[in-house]
């Protein structure tokens, strides 16, 4: 079996990021929960996730002071913003700062883990150049 990953998922939305949860724990990784960005931003240190699910709007810290504060650490895990928000800048801003991909709610269960599983296991930089150019 390969190497159980550990994802953090930083929502305020606790339906939202119960449910979330539940499907990656069922695909075999292991889920810590942060209810806002001041708390996802202690336990990126303290646990050293492998990926993490960021929301962009939430009470305390949103999500992106989380990706600034990551955006020049060369140890940040990748990240996944999730988000309500419909505005193109803010993608845009996003992925400036670094975003892996750029989710829009409500979103099809599908499209998550196939972002999760790009953010696990990305493709060799070769690859990845070959397919931007394409």
């Amino acid at each position: 079996m390969a190497e159980q990953k550990l994802i953090l998922i930083v929502d305020d939305d606790f339906e939202l990021s119960d449910g979330i949860r539940a499907v990656l724990e069922a695909q075999g990784h292991k889920v810590i929960q942060a209810r806002d960005g001041q708390q996802g931003q202690q336990l990126i240190y303290q646990q050293r996730p492998d990926l993490v699910i960021l929301d962009m709007m939430m009470p305390r810290k949103g999500g992106y002071p989380v990706l600034e504060h990551f955006r020049d650490k060369k140890d940040a895990p990748p990240i996944i913003m999730i988000t309500a928000n419909e505005g193109s800048r803010h993608k845009a801003y996003a992925e400036y700062l670094g975003v892996i991909d750029y989710i829009r709610k409500p979103f099809a269960i599908e499209r998550l883990l196939e972002a999760v599983e790009n953010g696990l296991n990305p493709p060799p930089a070769n690859e990845a150049k070959a397919e931007k150019k394409s």
